[in-house]
């Protein structure tokens, strides 16, 4: 008996680091570095579920355990098609290349803006016909619009000005989309956009999601991953597009 309250301090003991160096981390993606929120939070959880697991009696953890397993296996089946969007689909020549804004810091591009301005030169430059439309309005902390901080950025690569048009006032995607999508037919004298005709550049982990809302404005668009130059920020970013599509989903 004495030897199986031993066993069980010690584990209960070990459970208690494990979930202290969750909530550290947590405190680390939180508040030492920008852009993991959702790794954060993930961390976070988990050191509380570690807790609740350990002072819980034995039923409840039966209970506990399937509940957690039902839920990761959920989540996993909204990352497949996240995932599987993540390629790409544009593999012919678009008329229009729609670029979607990132944050802007100060007067600089962030990463994300980069990676998806890296992925949109490349296709300009092998698409010359092409049309860009940056998009993306002012946020808070941001000196200029992201449409604005992506047509300099463009132009300073050498494509020509009158390639690039701006859309400065969206503030989400589906925002981004329906402007953008806007101009387009403003540009093709009203006539709706045909499928194959508009490619939209986004980063890998936001294909699925950036498809699905021009699903839903009747427009179906190519799309062209740019990929996430910092893996662990990448991961970061695909575990939040699964919550994102789960709202999507629920709340419409």
């Amino acid at each position: 008996m004495a030897k199986e309250k031993e066993k069980e301090h010690k584990s209960h003991s070990a459970g208690f680091i494990l979930a202290l160096l969750c909530f550290a981390a947590a405190a680390f993606f939180k508040f030492a570095v920008k852009g993991y929120s959702t790794l954060a939070l993930v961390c976070a959880a988990a050191g509380a579920f570690i807790i609740v697991f350990i002072l819980v009696k034995k039923v409840v953890k039966v209970v506990f355990s399937i509940l957690l397993v039902a839920g990761l296996f959920c989540f996993a089946m909204v990352e497949v098609p996240v995932i599987q969007g993540a390629a790409g689909t544009a593999n012919s020549d678009a008329d229009y290349l729609i670029v979607l804004g990132a944050a802007v810091h100060g007067d600089h591009p962030s990463l994300s803006m980069v990676n998806r301005l890296d992925a949109a030169l490349a296709y300009l430059q092998t698409h010359p016909d092409c049309i860009a439309v940056v998009t993306g309005g002012k946020g808070n902390g941001e000196n200029k619009t992201e449409a604005q901080m992506m047509y300099e950025w463009l132009v300073d690569k050498g494509i020509d000005p009158q390639r690039i048009v701006k859309e400065e006032y969206a503030t989400s995607t589906e925002e981004n989309l329906r402007f953008s999508f806007s101009l387009i037919t403003a540009m093709n004298g009203g006539r709706p956009i045909e499928p194959g005709e508009v490619a939209v550049v986004s980063s890998e982990y936001h294909l699925y999601r950036t498809q699905y809302l021009a699903q839903n404005q009747g427009v179906q668009v190519d799309t062209v991953s740019a990929h996430t130059s910092k893996v662990l920020l990448m991961v970061n970013n695909f575990i939040r597009e699964g919550f994102a599509m789960i709202y999507y989903w629920v709340v419409g």
